[in-house]
């Protein structure tokens, strides 16, 4: 059984959306240097925190899976872009990140072997990872307000 979400947008400024999903309400800025009032963070802060709340969520289901305690996780990510093409400046790289590192700490007694074997199957099974890693159809529709 397939499951949707969605999310609605409204522009407030050039750089400022405001997102709401479910019941609830975030806020999409830059930060002053790519010319916005920094009132959130930006859209690709946002894709790389979606990545830690999933890698939370997955890590510790696959954790009880694995009967393996698990008292927590600290997750550090970082990616690294470089915004020419974005800026409409060069085509030379593309958009998006050229790599996504990410460290994670887990608060366990589990053995390096079991450890290794967690990490395995969290890569494999969450969906913001696998949305990174492998090309998702979109498909972009305009219409006039």
């Amino acid at each position: 059984m397939d499951l949707k979400f969605s999310v609605s947008a409204a522009s407030e400024t050039p750089t400022r959306v405001q997102v709401k999903a479910r019941n609830f309400t975030m806020y999409v800025d830059e930060p002053p240097q790519l010319g916005g009032e920094d009132k959130g963070a930006n859209p690709v802060e946002y894709l790389l925190a979606a990545l830690a709340g999933c890698l939370n969520v997955v890590g510790h289901m696959v954790a009880r899976e694995l009967n393996m305690k698990l008292n927590g996780l600290a997750i550090e990510i970082e990616g690294v872009l470089n915004p020419a093409k974005f800026q409409g400046k060069s085509d030379a790289e593309r958009a998006g990140y050229k790599q996504i590192n990410v460290t994670i700490k887990a608060k366990t007694d589990a053995s390096e072997d079991v450890l290794k074997k967690w990490l395995q199957i969290v890569e494999s099974r969450c969906p913001v990872s696998d949305n990174i890693a492998n090309p998702t159809p979109v498909k972009f529709n305009v219409t006039k307000a």
